[in-house]
């Protein structure tokens, strides 16, 4: 007889985990500060070139590949199969944040300590296969926090909550999960700094 209380569990780890994925967390930030920190103008001028500069390839990459065989699963839970993919990404970021920069004459805090966050993964990857939905929460957390104290707690619970659903799918271990954490944590104290220090410019 099939254990009814470890099938629940792990389908409830299975929707958080693929609910709260990197993609959907930033893109739930984004919507949340377009709506209340930018006028609706400038809010679609800044989310749309996101949209189609780097989520719209990687969410088309992803696909592809996993048709292709090349990636095991849409997480990218395969160490040497993610060295590619952490190319990819840097590859997508470098027109973007070229754009945000002739466009704007600086560059936006939040995409730039993301585009850190991602070449620091891709640093432990060569060691340590980190948790890329631990981090990205946490970072989420981090840009909440910026925003909204409240909801940046909130948000860290969540990415704790996540952890958890990584390790109970067995698509990390706790090791893995808590060096995506500490990563995070390190590249979101250091965003948090700047982008006061640039608040109270």
């Amino acid at each position: 007889m099939p254990n009814t209380k470890n099938s629940t569990v792990i389908n409830l780890s299975r929707f958080i985990s693929n609910f709260f994925n990197p993609i959907v967390s930033l893109l739930i930030y984004f919507i949340y500060s377009s709506i209340y920190f930018f006028e609706p103008g400038s809010s679609v001028s800044r989310f749309i070139p996101i949209l189609l500069l780097i989520i719209l390839p990687i969410v088309i990459w992803l696909i592809w590949n996993v048709k292709k065989g090349n990636y095991t699963n849409l997480d990218v839970s395969n160490r040497q199969q993610r060295k590619g993919f952490y190319f990819f990404i840097s590859g997508v970021f470098f027109p973007y944040l070229s754009y945000d920069y002739l466009r704007n004459g600086t560059l936006d805090l939040v995409m730039l300590f993301l585009f850190i966050l991602l070449l620091a993964l891709q640093l432990s990857n060569y060691f340590v296969k980190s948790s890329m939905h631990t981090a990205f929460n946490v970072y989420v957390a981090a840009l909440f926090f910026f925003r909204e104290p409240i909801l940046g707690f909130a948000w860290l619970l969540i990415a704790a909550l996540v952890g958890i659903t990584r390790v109970v799918l067995g698509r990390h271990t706790v090791k893995e999960v808590c060096m995506g954490a500490t990563i995070a944590s390190l590249v979101s104290f250091i965003y948090l700094y700047a982008a006061i220090q640039n608040f109270n410019l």
